[in-house]
């Protein structure tokens, strides 16, 4: 069972106390919420759940593999362990987030996350169905010696902590706090598709990487979240899917073959170059 699971009933009375909220304290600068839109947030939560139980056998025994090859095995009686393995898996996320922003058949996976035109905790909820794309990103851990079940544990924490990052409730932390961790005021600027805020701000848990790989962009205009071509349905399987079909239809059309692997692995949004 994913460790995250256990999270799911806390999340759920969060997202109830966070629509109270709106509905005692509303406030005209934020979306807050609406039914049709948490609705289908909280059913692609669900779905994603349902795939991630199967998945995360077939994960566990791939780490297991790489594990029993790796050249040493770190305890995990050792504070050291927990530390490198804190920022490797948080460097890996940044590497995962990133690759799915920038190669179109990763971001078909990662579009659903970013379909919602309101940014509240349910959509911290609303995750893809197809999280096999993620795994090669994990894979140096389990030969770096870190044990499987610790690998899986602090992906555990790193999606929780990242639930607490999706709410226009919280506004700038304190500068030191900021400056070192994804906080709720960068990770909006993540979910925006204004021109200057789009593919910034990918860090989980830390937003160093983000500052040192140059992909940082401080909150400044008002957010406006969802996707430069909104999608428009609260349909769960053409939110999980709908990338992926429009992926495909490019890909038939081509008449090239670079064509039709620019479609694929270029990012969102590419298109051929016009041949003189």
């Amino acid at each position: 069972m994913p460790a995250v699971v256990y999270a799911i009933p806390a999340f759920v009375l969060l997202v109830v106390v966070e629509a109270l909220s709106y509905r005692f304290l509303p406030d005209d600068d934020e979306r807050g919420y609406e039914l049709r839109d948490t609705v289908t947030s909280m059913s692609m939560g669900a779905g994603s759940q349902v795939v991630a139980v199967p998945w995360k056998a077939a994960t566990i025994l791939l780490y297991a593999v790489l594990f029993t090859a790796a050249p040493w095995h770190l305890s995990p009686a050792s504070g050291w362990t927990w530390v490198l393995l804190f920022f490797a898996d948080d460097l890996a996320y940044y590497a995962f987030h990133r690759a799915h922003h920038r190669v179109r058949v990763l971001w078909a996976s990662h579009v659903v996350h970013h379909s919602s035109v309101r940014f509240n905790l349910s959509t911290a909820l609303r995750q893809s169905w197809t999280p096999m794309t993620g795994l090669p990103f994990w894979l140096p851990l389990a030969l770096l010696g870190v044990p499987p079940w610790m690998i899986l544990l602090q992906q555990a924490v790193s999606l929780v902590y990242q639930f607490f990052l999706h709410t226009e409730r919280v506004d700038k932390l304190w500068r030191p706090v900021e400056w070192v961790f994804n906080t709720p005021s960068h990770h909006r600027v993540h979910h925006g598709s204004n021109d200057v805020y789009l593919d910034r701000n990918y860090g989980g848990i830390l937003i160093v990487w983000d500052r040192l790989f140059g992909t940082f962009e401080p909150e400044g205009e008002r957010v406006r979240y969802g996707l430069t071509k909104n999608i428009d349905t609260y349909n769960p399987l053409r939110v999980a899917f709908h990338e992926f079909a429009a992926a495909w239809h490019d890909v038939r059309a081509a008449r090239r073959w670079r064509d039709r692997a620019g479609y694929l692995f270029g990012p969102p949004g590419w298109t051929p170059r016009t041949q003189g």
